[in-house]
């Protein structure tokens, strides 16, 4: 599962990048034409973050707008891979 959140699941999505030509009428000129389009990815910006699910510390494809709204708790500072997976 590549390019998708793990918390929200957030994908690339589907648009079109548009090639437009002319001046603005309200610059003066005659207008604006599109002269082409073509289909292009959206891609989410995804971070690989450390962070603790249920009592383990994995890592996770996570996108910022899931980090910034606090929805992954990261490990403490003694908090290891090795320590928290039982023996």
């Amino acid at each position: 599962m590549t390019k998708v959140c793990h918390l929200c699941g957030k994908r690339p999505r589907i648009g079109n990048q548009v090639t437009r030509r002319g001046i603005a009428k309200k610059k003066g000129g005659i207008g604006r034409r599109v002269t082409g389009r073509s289909r292009r990815r959206f891609l989410p910006n995804l971070q690989y973050v450390r962070a603790m699910v249920g009592t383990r510390v994995e890592r996770l494809r996570v996108c910022t707008r899931c980090l910034k709204a606090g929805k992954v708790t990261k490990p403490g500072p003694n908090q290891s891979k090795k320590a928290a997976t039982p023996a």
